[in-house]
């Protein structure tokens, strides 16, 4: 029986998910999209300073190699041969930054994550630099100057911390987001990995043009960054290196996608104007554009959906960004400890059934999308001595709610079309009350495929599609038919445009909290 299960299986592909609060492994049958198996493990975050969030970037890549050591365990007592695995694709937490010495593989300082707010005072200085009536940053990287994107990281990196100021001086220093780190790594490190990144994360660096495809000259002087550093830009889908080591050595690496581009290729958004939301960490609203730029007027930021394939044309897309999203939840359960567990905020928010008048904006990194606010703070307004905890967490959920209802709007306006559905994925979607919500609050009915894992399975697909690897089309009559789950909106209009107003006000209140000499860092 087992030798039956083994051949019906077919190719199988593996997929790295590295996101800011974990890390996963897991694997997918080419043929079906099917998830066989997978492994998680939670990562912890550092908050040295207030406005500072790192990561260690030696952590995150062993969670990386146990998540495929467990996940390849699994497998084995499904009675399935691991030769299967004929390519592992990377889908990482984008902007987040990492040096590190290409001699000995060890990173020079902690990885400096996406939400960090230590560059603020570097973006208002950088900001006067740049003439009023020519943003170059913004034409040629589709983005606004911001603490979010890598450019100004490295930067304070640069500029802060001594043992990169002297790898770059003895030439030894490598620059890369989270899959340059993983991919360098897994293919031999210091002994010839591979450097390299693919154009969807090199588009969150600020230095790569968005036309071109290339890193640019200009913008790399204008954040005093030395080219030499950066990593090859490559498509998301080719084959970059073999494994060097652990149960899958000789597979190759084959698939790279920052995450929210893998999910919108999970969610097969392969056409203009289609559309998907992840609601991770953050949150993040992406639309397809085709081969066509869309620059926003309300806040948006455009962006490169996927390029799948060396010789394959670049789809670009606008993207919304909202930077709390789970996180909230995992405030309430860490910070706060109303919930012991994530699962638990469900329980709380059913038993309120409403917010009872309680707003709560999670600004705890400014607010991005559409209003770019880094002085901007978290709040909870409108509460009474009737409020208690159920209504907090009720008030938690429709704030990720409502954050996404700002982000739609700013896309409507953009591209003229009305979304008639929103497509749905990520770990928060597990949660029924999030999804009804949703759909009230957008006033449109919310889709979720019976398989979240969306950002992993676009992974997949990319390595698997490779050329030299071949084990996955990509062609529509091709795909796998996905089983979905539709929430529809149950309230009237009226109410969920009374609600969103409230909201709006009290975002308002958030706004301009926050000075910069509070933000103002010393050195390491």
């Amino acid at each position: 029986m087992a030798a039956t299960k083994k051949t019906l299986l077919g190719p199988l592909v593996g997929a790295v998910d590295q996101g800011t609060s974990s890390t996963r492994f897991l694997v997918f049958n080419s043929k079906t999209a099917e998830l066989l198996t997978h492994h998680q493990v939670e990562l912890k975050q550092e908050f040295p300073r207030e406005g500072w969030v790192e990561q260690d970037p030696k952590e995150i890549l062993q969670s990386v190699y146990e998540c495929i050591e467990k996940t390849c365990e699994k497998l084995g007592q499904l009675n399935i041969d691991i030769s299967n695995i004929k390519a592992i694709g990377v889908s990482n937490q984008r902007e987040t930054t990492v040096v590190w010495d290409r001699l000995t593989g060890e990173p020079l300082y902690n990885a400096i994550v996406w939400l960090d707010l230590r560059t603020q005072s570097t973006v208002e200085s950088l900001s006067k630099r740049i003439p009023g009536n020519n943003n170059f940053v913004k034409s040629k990287t589709g983005l606004p100057l911001s603490t979010y994107f890598s450019a100004v990281k490295l930067h304070w990196l640069l500029d802060n911390v001594k043992k990169v100021q002297k790898a770059i001086k003895e030439d030894t220093a490598l620059f890369g987001t989270i899959d340059s780190w993983l991919i360098w790594s897994l293919t031999g490190g210091a002994n010839g990995g591979v450097h390299c990144t693919d154009v969807t994360n090199a588009s969150r660096t600020m230095l790569f043009n968005i036309h071109s495809l290339e890193w640019d000259k200009d913008l790399c002087e204008f954040f005093d960054v030395p080219m030499k550093i950066l990593p090859n830009v490559r498509s998301c889908s080719e084959i970059y290196g073999l494994m060097k080591a652990g149960a899958l050595e000789g597979v190759p690496i084959s698939g790279c996608l920052g995450d929210q581009s893998a999910a919108l290729v999970g969610q097969m958004c392969f056409h203009d104007g289609q559309a998907k939301n992840t609601y991770g960490t953050g949150c993040f609203l992406l639309c397809n554009t085709g081969h066509k730029c869309v620059f926003s007027d309300h806040g948006l930021l455009t962006t490169v959906a996927y390029k799948l394939g060396r010789d394959k044309p670049v789809y670009y897309a606008l993207e919304g960004s909202v930077a709390i999203a789970g996180a909230v939840i995992r405030w309430l359960r860490d910070n706060l400890e109303i919930i012991k567990t994530s699962e638990e905020i469900e329980k709380l928010a059913k038993e309120a059934g409403t917010s009872y008048g309680c707003y709560f904006i999670p600004a705890f990194s400014g607010l991005y999308a559409p209003y770019w606010d880094p002085s901007a703070r978290g709040i909870i307004c409108g509460l009474t001595q009737f409020t208690n905890k159920c209504h907090i967490a009720f008030a938690a959920l429709e704030a990720v709610c409502f954050q996404t209802r700002e982000i739609l709007d700013a896309m409507n306006r953009d591209c003229g079309i009305p979304l008639n559905h929103l497509q749905v994925d990520g770990g928060m979607t597990n949660n029924k009350i999030l999804m009804q919500l949703q759909a009230d609050i957008l006033y449109i009915p919310v889709v979720k495929p019976s398989m979240p894992e969306t950002t992993a399975l676009g992974a997949a697909m990319a390595a698997g599609a490779a050329e030299g690897v071949g084990v996955w089309s990509l062609e529509p009559e091709d795909l796998a038919a996905v089983t979905m789950e539709r929430f529809e909106p149950q309230i009237n209009a009226e109410e969920s445009e009374i609600r969103y107003s409230t909201w709006k006000r009290a975002v308002m209140k958030s706004m301009g909290w926050v000075t910069t000499q509070s933000l103002e860092s010393g050195t390491p």
